[in-house]
């Protein structure tokens, strides 16, 4: 259950009879047991099942107890199996109000502590009145803290975000048997592509499924398959040729285009799911501006606070860290894709925490250690001290990113990448005499009740200096705006990013200027080289990112410009006074 604890609220009126309810939960009916204060029963046990007429039998039994006892508490608390307790859970929060003389303490165990306190009294038993019995007793005796009851709208975020779990492992079962697949029928394929469900493998495969099918084509007919580079056509002819597949009859053709089948259904599932969580995350009533730090895209911001759902539960950086066990490990087994032996040491991430938060987590730090100023320093930091294990510096970037997660959400302040000169060196800064203003100081987001080894600026703030409002005759320097504004930038604000398809620098999705609701992939990005061009025939547009801007905005390059240095923020020319950082 991803509902949390908050802090024990005060007890109920001491004239109040204290009763404890244990409620085991499962898929289709619940059993429940009342204690009273010395632990024996207060009226009979009840198994109800999961309908309305199961919710009015409980409610008239603790009707009961309230017309036999007069005013009474009653300490709740639920066994809570998997996600069977939300319609539970609402129904008990919502009693209070039709249950005259009585109040309610619920609670919600994790599985776990459950067992534990329940293998403690009752010993190896185990059945749904013996859960139940823990249940209240623990209710009674340790008093634990209430719960609270999520908004309709993250408890629906959450559901998503479940459904996008399983959905993400299933395909990641697909490509397992994929290549498996690939293993009989075409083992060389493997070591000659990385991603085996790229789009244009998985046009391969389905037109060839089989080494010998694959053999039999010219160089020209692969060429038509779109986004395979030229420089593997050869290659990968020449590897059918002389394959080693030890399967290559009609059934095991069947099989890999099935297999293409499977995969290209769930891509087009978790896509769906992905702009369907994005839409729920941005209807929140309550914005937690996750989505404002460069590297955590709309979809990443969704998924944290669908797992995190409310960043009260921790109180300091480093618990959210532990939660999502955002670590990497060390370890020395296998062989390479080249048939070598790996490395004694190598690292890679921790299998500790949520699956689908470390997946797109780690994606976010991919991009955050290019465009988000403080990532990026701690990156470069990092790499200078492991040159030699990359995968180090990614897992600091990470934790970066949930540092910054947590100051963002606690400050409910958007992330201001100008709040602090994270590129500059310490040694820099010390010798200008720098020190945090007021407002810093507030925005931070990080203090504790210890000094902390070294100062981190998280958030942002609204007494940060903003650039003067360019004005109409002001001179524009085009070199100096497109040094500041990485089109990735322009692309992640104009919600682009999460439509971008390929490995790489180099993307491609639906052109944004003249079919920005299409499917297609006419237009192509390079984030490296900041440029864009549209192929398709009635656009053909290309260029920088002023260029970008212009054609979507219908402007010419200099309003274009002056546009993007109101948006962004943006000096509209170097500053003369600007001296050039020696050494």
């Amino acid at each position: 259950m991803l509902h949390h604890a908050l802090a024990s609220q005060p007890l109920a009126d001491a004239n109040l009879v204290r009763i404890g309810v244990g409620i085991d939960t499962s898929r289709y009916g619940h059993y429940a047991a009342f204690l009273r204060h010395d632990l024996q029963p207060a009226v009979g046990e009840l198994q109800f099942v999961e309908s309305a007429d199961g919710y009015a039998q409980l409610r008239s039994r603790l009707e009961q107890i309230v017309a036999k006892l007069g005013a009474v508490h009653f300490a709740v608390r639920l066994d809570v199996a998997n996600q069977y307790a939300d319609n539970l859970l609402n129904f008990l929060h919502r009693l209070p109000a039709r249950l005259a003389n009585a109040t309610f303490t619920i609670s919600c165990g994790d599985p776990k502590r459950n067992k534990d306190y329940r293998a403690a009294l009752f010993g190896a038993k185990k059945s749904d009145p013996v859960e139940a019995r823990a249940a209240a007793r623990y209710a009674l005796s340790e008093q634990p803290a209430p719960i609270k009851m999520l908004p309709l709208e993250l408890r629906a975020l959450r559901q998503l975000a479940s459904r996008l779990q399983a959905v993400v492992r299933h395909r990641t079962r697909l490509i397992n048997q994929f290549h498996l697949l690939l293993s009989l029928t075409f083992p060389e394929l493997a070591l000659l592509v990385k991603d085996v469900a790229s789009n244009w493998v998985l046009t391969l495969c389905e037109r060839y499924p089989t080494a010998k099918l694959l053999a039999a084509a010219s160089a020209q007919d692969l060429g038509q398959i779109p986004y395979l580079p030229d420089r593997l056509i050869n290659t990968l002819l020449e590897r059918a040729r002389d394959s080693i597949a030890s399967l290559d009859h009609d059934t095991s053709a069947e099989l890999v285009r099935d297999q293409v089948r499977q995969l290209r259904d769930v891509r087009a599932r978790q896509l769906r799911l992905e702009n369907t969580l994005v839409d729920a995350y941005r209807q929140l009533p309550d914005p937690n501006h996750l989505d404002s730090i460069d590297g955590i895209g709309a979809i990443t911001a969704a998924i944290l606070t669908a797992f995190i759902c409310d960043i009260d539960r921790f109180q300091t950086p480093n618990q959210l860290v532990a939660y999502f066990g955002v670590m990497p490990i060390e370890i020395g087994s296998g062989v390479d894709r080249n048939g070598k032996p790996r490395l004694a040491k190598r690292y890679v991430m921790s299998r500790r925490g949520n699956d689908l938060v470390r997946r797109y987590l780690w994606m976010a730090a991919l991009g955050a250690v290019r465009y988000n100023p403080a990532v990026r320093a701690l990156y470069a930091r990092v790499v200078a001290k492991h040159p030699d294990h990359k995968a180090i510096a990614i897992g600091h970037a990470m934790r970066k990113l949930l540092h910054l997660t947590f100051a963002i959400w606690k400050t409910k302040k958007p992330f201001d990448r100008s709040f602090y000169p994270w590129d500059a060196p310490a040694h820099v800064t010390q010798e200008k005499g720098w020190e945090p203003t007021a407002a810093q100081d507030q925005a931070a987001g990080l203090k504790d009740s210890a000094e902390p080894a070294s100062q981190e600026v998280t958030a942002a703030c609204s007494g940060t200096l903003a650039h003067p409002e360019p004005g109409h005759n002001a001179f524009v320097d085009f070199a100096h705006i497109k040094a500041q504004l990485p089109i990735a930038r322009v692309l992640e604000h104009l919600d682009l990013t999460r439509k971008l398809h390929g490995i790489g620098a180099q993307k491609r999705c639906a052109c944004p200027i003249h079919c920005p609701r299409s499917n297609g992939r006419t237009f192509s990005v390079n984030l490296e080289a900041n440029v864009f061009q549209c192929f398709g025939v009635r656009c053909q547009k290309k260029g920088d990112v002023i260029d970008l801007w212009a054609a979507l905005h219908h402007q010419d390059l200099r309003q274009a410009a002056l546009d993007l240095a109101r948006t962004f923020a943006l000096e509209l020319a170097a500053t003369p006074t600007t001296e050039k950082r020696s050494g």
